[in-house]
Formats: C-alpha cells, structure tokens, sequence
C-alpha cells in the first residue's frame, strides 16, 4: 500500500495541472482591435485644448485663432460671403491638379515600375533618373518647370505629377518581386506561358504593393498642391492659403489646412476601402 501511494498521485498531479487556465499573450498587433474609439476620443481632446488655450488668452489670435473663429471663416468661404471666390471653387481647382496629376501618374508610373521589375535594361534605364530626382523637394526644381513651360495649369499639374511618379513606380517594382518562386514554377508546370504566369501570378502578387504605392502617391500629390499653386494661381486651396498668409489671416490659413488635411484623409479611407476590395487575400497568406 504505501507503494502504490506514489502512483496515485501522479494523474492527481496531471489532472490539476490540466485543470488550471491556459496562459495566453496579451499582445496583439496594432492590426487588431478597433482604435476608432482611442481616435474619436484623441480628436475631442485637441479640440477641447485648442478652444481652452485660444479662449483663455493663451495665445494671440495672430499666432493661433480660437476655433470659432475658425468655423466662421469655413461657413463664409462655403456660404460665398467671404471677400474671396467660394470655397466650391478653390477646392474644384484644387481637385482637377492634384487628381489630374494621379491619373497621369497612374498610368505612367506603374507601366514603368512594371517593367523595372521585369527586365533588367528597364531597371538600368529608369532607375537612375528616379533615384536622383526622388529626394529632392519639389520647391528645388520649381524654378525649372517655371522657366520651361511658363505659368499656366501645365506647370502645376507636372510638379504634382512628378511628386507622384517616383513612389508609384518604385512600389510597382517592389510588388514585382512579391510572388512566391513556388508560384511561378507551379504555373509554368501547368504550361502557362511568360505572359500568362506575368498577368495571372506575378501582377495580382504585386497589387498589394502597388495600391499602397497609389496611397504614397496621393499623399504626395497633396503636399506638393501648396507649392504647385504657388505659380501664377488665382484659385486653388494652396493658392487661398497662401494668399491669407501675406495679410496675416491665420484663421483662413487653418481653415484651408484642415480643409486640405480632410480630403486626403477621405481619399485615403477611399483607397483602403479600395485595396480591402480588390486585393482581400492581403495579410491572409
């Protein structure tokens, strides 16, 4: 008997081992969960210090106006009672440069990184241009595209196109290298041609890439739309911008900001929607 005592404890041992909770990792990646609450909440909190710090006298107004002052300029704008064109206008020009410039981009910059990732002659005539233009701002060649081809809209268009280019071709190439090496052979093992295992492997592979380019690239477009409008323009948000800084007007200046912060930020949620559409298998493979 006491012998045995031993080995009855053993699966009493086993079984409370068993019967105690599982510890699982807390960590999850910044993927999961819904941040749309910690988003709102983050909002709200900026709001409430920039109307507390401006309606408190912190800060003068010439530096940072309160935000009704604000929301005041944006329903004058928008109304046409502003001492200026409409909101509507600028922001119509605004959108035809800067949406002009993508699509043009669109279906230059991606044939090109295309066939950067396809051929090495492609790679060794493309890339250098690209690299050496890429890093610089484009306030540096601004003066250039001036003196080339004068003051009109052609100017404005290619410096946001330009801004565009190089990131949209530069993620092409990358989503050219995306597919499997397991793939490739497997479609070729069924006798799929070159062209056939290009269009049916490699390209759906490299979408990912590419539509993350386009968001780049549209983000780019955006910040470069001030400086475009800095050229001979009458209307435009840059333009408006710009036009309020020379009488001091920083309660406009923030308007056109938030108002051109606001529309990359919907195209931005437009193009997520977008990849989440035509690329699903994303992060699932």
């Amino acid at each position: 008997m006491p012998d045995s005592a031993p080995a009855m404890t053993v699966p009493a041992a086993a079984a409370v081992q068993s019967a105690a909770p599982v510890k699982t990792s807390r960590f999850r990646t910044p993927g999961e969960g819904n941040s749309g609450a910690i988003s709102v909440a983050t909002v709200v909190t900026l709001l409430a210090l920039w109307t507390i710090v401006t309606n408190m006298g912190w800060v003068k107004p010439l530096f940072l106006p309160t935000p009704q002052a604000v929301f005041e300029q944006f329903w004058q704008y928008l109304t046409g009672q502003a001492n200026d064109k409409p909101l509507w206008q600028h922001f119509l020009a605004s959108m035809f440069r800067v949406f002009s410039a993508f699509f043009l981009a669109c279906v230059t910059a991606i044939p090109v990184g295309i066939a950067m990732g396809m051929s090495r002659w492609a790679r060794g005539i493309f890339d250098p241009p690209l690299e050496f233009y890429r890093p610089l701002p484009p306030l540096a060649y601004l003066p250039l595209i001036i003196i080339w081809f004068g003051i009109d809209e052609l100017p404005k268009v290619l410096l946001i196109f330009l801004s565009c280019f190089a990131p949209l071709a530069l993620a092409a190439r990358s989503g050219m290298r995306s597919a499997a090496q397991e793939q490739i052979n497997a479609a070729y093992s069924m006798g799929a041609s070159y062209w056939q295992v290009v269009r049916h492997v490699v390209l759906p592979a490299a979408m990912p890439e590419i539509l993350v380019g386009m968001r780049i690239a549209i983000g780019f477009g955006w910040t470069t739309l001030v400086a475009a409008e800095m050229v001979a323009a009458n209307m435009g948000l840059g333009q408006m911008v710009l036009n309020a800084s020379n009488f001091l007007r920083t309660d406009i200046v923030i308007m056109g900001i938030v108002v051109i912060g606001v529309v990359a930020y919907l195209f931005d949620l437009l193009m997520r929607w977008v990849e989440r559409r035509v690329v699903p298998w994303k992060g699932r493979m």
